[in-house]
């Protein structure tokens, strides 16, 4: 930061003293609550974390210094701010694997190309295209995913995993409201950067965190976030 827009003392003064008043208003607002979910808890909490992290930059801008404060980030999305009645959809979803048994994949990956040329369309073999279906694989995880990924949908994929030599890591699953469908070819350049967390109708996440949080019996959680609308 120039020294032209460097905040002055009393800045970061009056900032100290906003995070002062949010602190009462998050202690009242909790000595009042009406229950475990009460809104009015929620915003003060926010309002209280946007105080000190407002604190905390004019802080360090001004003296170089910061405070021993660190404010735990939300997994709750932000309250629904998209339409009423959504006349288009986004279904947004990721799947994080891990390869675990190369050699199966490689295996099986084979075997599809060996039972369908066309699945080995447009992999390249060892790093080179144009080499057969009895060689598009070889020892090559990457050529062994192209196989794959391209020949089986992402829901069977999942459903079938171990098969395939891969483990399954976290996954998500946000369903957004937009205001009108996309124009084709419109957002495939960057198919996640418009996505906007106020937007979404609802959520499913699945990780082995809320395994251990609640007990090995819920191997098959899903936990739903709907927004407030």
């Amino acid at each position: 930061m120039s020294d032209a827009a460097q905040p002055s003392a009393a800045e970061v003064r009056a900032a100290a003293e906003a995070v002062k008043a949010a602190l009462d208003r998050h202690l009242d607002a909790v000595e009042r609550r009406s229950g475990q979910d009460d809104p009015a808890v929620y915003a003060a909490f926010d309002e209280l974390a946007a105080a000190a992290e407002a604190y905390d930059e004019l802080l360090y801008d001004t003296y170089d210094e910061v405070t021993p404060f660190e404010i735990p980030g939300s997994d709750v999305l932000p309250s629904y701010a998209g339409p009423e009645e959504p006349s288009a959809l986004s279904v947004l979803i990721r799947r994080d694997y891990t390869v675990v048994e190369p050699q199966r994949l490689l295996h099986q990956a084979q075997r599809i190309a060996d039972l369908d040329p066309d699945a080995a369309d447009g992999v390249p073999a060892n790093g080179s295209a144009g080499a057969g279906a009895g060689g598009v694989v070889g020892n090559s995880v990457h050529a062994a995913l192209g196989v794959l990924f391209g020949e089986f949908e992402p829901d069977e994929i999942a459903s079938r995993h171990k098969e395939f030599g891969l483990e399954e890591g976290d996954s998500t699953l946000w369903v957004a409201a937009a205001d009108d469908p996309a124009e084709p070819g419109e957002w495939l350049s960057a198919p996640f950067d418009q996505a906007d967390p106020q937007r979404v109708v609802c959520r499913f996440d699945v990780s082995s965190v809320f395994d251990e949080e609640l007990g090995e019996d819920d191997d098959d959680l899903i936990e739903v976030l709907d927004q407030d609308r």
